[in-house]
């Protein structure tokens, strides 16, 4: 199961200091875990900061992959989405038991020019399963939402990102797709987007 979906920066954004990373979105999955004596305002601020610290922590290695292939952070133009998505660093890490979920879990990034796409999984996922997930959804969020184009503000399309997040990992549950069933489903996601 994923416990959570990311959408953050990795590179500098003009209102941020270069070594922030902001959460553009951020969807978990799941029950909400933590100490039962807190406050709902507690709680919700702590989990925020355990999807800071990944965030930050993706931020990290998204720099460090960079660094070593000689690659550098440029901006797209609108309709190479593709070439950027192709282009993409890709990398997984664990982090260790209650780190900061209850249990031992596995982080897979995407790093596409600015943005990375991070999805938090269970230890016992089938990781090349959730990695066509992650790039599915990165696709599609390019495709259909045009993240890549001056002005695009992943912070007002939030409720497209939830209807690509509810068609391609209901409830946080990977899906194994055949061909068919995969062509379908971007048929409803276009014909949704579209509206």
């Amino acid at each position: 199961m994923v416990i959570c979906f990311l959408i953050h920066t990795v590179c500098p954004v003009s209102a941020l200091s270069a070594a922030e990373s902001r959460i553009l979105y951020a969807r978990v999955f799941g029950p909400e875990t933590g100490a039962d004596d807190c406050t709902p305002e507690q709680r919700r601020l702590m989990q925020k900061e355990k999807l800071h610290v990944v965030a930050r922590q993706v931020r990290s290695a998204v720099a460090l992959s960079r660094e070593a292939s000689g690659g550098l952070c440029v901006e797209a133009v609108l309709g190479e989405e593709a070439a950027a998505l192709g282009e993409a660093d890709s990398g997984v890490f664990s982090l260790g038991n209650a780190e900061l979920f209850p249990d031992r879990s596995v982080v897979l990034w995407l790093g596409v020019q600015s943005l990375a796409f991070t999805l938090v999984c269970r230890p016992h996922e089938n990781l090349l399963l959730a990695e066509g997930v992650l790039r599915n959804i990165a696709r599609h969020c390019f495709e259909e939402l045009r993240l890549l184009g001056p002005g695009a503000e992943v912070l007002l399309k939030s409720d497209r990102v939830d209807a690509l997040l509810h068609r391609l990992l209901p409830h946080g549950q990977l899906l194994f797709l055949n061909h068919r069933f995969a062509l379908a489903l971007d048929k409803e996601i276009a014909s949704y987007v579209s509206k």
